[in-house]
């Protein structure tokens, strides 16, 4: 005689038939709201051939934290943008996939997506072009087509890849979809910020951080670090390394004018304080020493930019308003988080 099963081994039975049959429960992607824009800057240029949307730009996050990405399995986006580091690495200069040397530090991704050329020297004139480069460059060593079929292989990567772009995943939608979730890493939401959009309103502003403001205006500092992304974008021959028998010439490199000649891209100031050392070659060591070289003037050499660098005698107590006010503009909460990674 068969025996009658309980209700409760019949489930378990069934579960068990579904896991041994390959039923498993499909993979959910973690898809938060897109975060709010900058309201104090023009808005964010989104490409038209690649539109924002939430499920893209969670897709992207898996990418930008997915170490399988890289060439060696080890690295991937945020190996060199982590959030105790402002969005660096902490190191003078980046290291690779298969432990290579970079020539340069990581810069902060801090506001990137309002950016419009990228890389220290401005030569990738779009998030998907830097991306791309990085990926299948020295930072993430990556064969793309090989990657890229990897990713196909897991279900969960390619349900949302068809989902987001209609199609399995290819090395063209790959980078569209970390470049989406690179345009939602904003931050505007410091002492300094609550101040400016707030009439005023010192709750949150202390006097060492307003005198530093003021200090930071006075001696046009705001010439170069503009505006509410404390950066004009443009490229600044500031000394750095250009006592080296082989200096790194910077934007020169692609423009080939002779004004541009050890020139860098201005980089923000948003959380400055944690994104030591600082330069393109990481060369200067804290924030103190940084400020102390841009208050001298910078490094004397053929090409310096004399028009926005000037040497200013700040009295102790107004040079540590200065570094107060540049301390202030650290990010509150970086909220970069790894997600859930697809495993099938």
């Amino acid at each position: 005689m068969i025996r009658s099963i309980r209700p409760s081994a019949f489930l378990i039975l069934l579960v068990v038939m579904m896991v041994m049959s390959g039923c498993s429960k499909h993979f959910t992607p973690d898809v938060q709201p897109l975060p709010k824009q900058l309201t104090t800057y023009s808005p964010m240029e989104v490409p038209a051939d690649n539109p924002l949307t939430a499920e893209k730009a969670a897709l992207g996050r898996q990418l930008f934290f997915d170490e399988r990405l890289s060439g060696d399995g080890t690295r991937s986006c945020y190996s060199c943008h982590v959030c105790e580091k402002g969005l660096t690495d902490g190191l003078a200069k980046a290291v690779g996939a298969f432990g290579k040397q970079l020539p340069r530090s990581s810069p902060t991704l801090w506001n990137i997506g309002y950016h419009r050329e990228f890389y220290w020297d401005g030569r990738s004139p779009s998030l998907e072009k830097q991306a791309m480069a990085a990926w299948t460059g020295p930072n993430m060593g990556a064969k793309a087509d090989e990657i890229t079929a990897k990713l196909n292989h897991l279900e969960g990567y390619r349900d949302q890849f068809r989902k987001v772009f209609g199609s399995d995943a290819t090395p063209d939608n790959i980078v569209k979809a970390m470049a989406a979730f690179e345009r939602t890493i904003i931050t505007g939401d410091t002492a300094w910020d609550y101040w400016r959009a707030n009439n005023g309103d010192e709750s949150r502003m202390s006097p060492e951080v307003k005198r530093g403001w003021n200090i930071f205006q006075a001696i046009k500092c705001n010439n170069c670090h503009d505006g509410v992304l404390f950066t004009d974008f443009q490229y600044h021959n500031v000394g750095i390394g250009m006592d080296q028998k082989e200096p790194d010439v910077g934007r020169f490199k692609v423009t080939n004018n002779p004004k541009d000649m050890g020139a860098f891209k201005t980089p923000t100031l948003r959380d400055i304080a944690r994104s030591a050392p600082y330069f393109h070659d990481g060369s200067v060591a804290t924030l103190e020493e940084a400020v102390d070289l841009m208050l001298s003037g910078g490094k004397p050499n053929e090409h310096l930019d004399t028009v926005n660098l000037q040497k200013h005698d700040l009295l102790p107590d107004q040079r540590a308003d200065l570094i107060a006010f540049l301390k202030s503009l650290n990010v509150a909460d970086c909220k970069l988080t790894k997600p859930p990674l697809p495993q099938k």
